[in-house]
C-alpha cells in the first residue's frame, strides 16, 4: 500500500547555498524542541529576517541543513532550503510566472 509520495533525496544535487551567502528567511520559524534555551514555540526567525550562511550540514543523509547566523538576533538556526531566498544570487522566475508577464508589456 502506498502511504504517499516520496520526498525527493536533495543531498544528491549540490546546496543551493554556500557559506557566506547572504539570505533572507521566507517563513516564520519557532521553536521545535530543538534550540536549546528557548521556550517551545518561541519565535526563532522571523520571515524578511537577512542573515548569512555559516556552514552546510545533512538531515537524514537526504536534506541539507544549512547552519544561518541571523547577525540582528545573535543567534545561528538550522534551516531548510525551502526557507530561505538568496539575496546573493538572482533566482529565475518559474516558468508560471515568465509566461503570465509576456503579454502585459506593450
Amino acid at each position: 500500500m502506498w502511504l504517499g509520495r516520496e520526498q525527493e533525496v536533495e543531498i544528491r544535487k549540490p546546496p543551493r547555498f554556500m557559506p557566506g551567502e547572504r539570505v533572507r528567511a521566507t517563513r516564520h520559524i519557532k521553536n521545535d524542541g530543538t534550540y536549546p534555551g528557548r521556550e517551545i514555540g518561541e519565535n526563532l526567525v522571523r520571515k524578511g529576517d537577512e542573515g548569512y550562511v555559516r556552514d552546510i550540514g545533512t538531515f537524514l543523509q537526504q536534506f541539507f541543513i544549512y547552519a544561518v547566523e541571523w547577525v540582528d538576533r545573535g543567534t545561528i538556526v538550522g534551516m531548510r532550503a525551502r526557507e530561505l531566498m538568496s539575496l546573493d544570487k538572482v533566482e529565475a522566475p518559474c516558468g508560471a510566472e515568465s509566461t503570465a508577464n509576456r503579454g502585459a508589456a506593450r
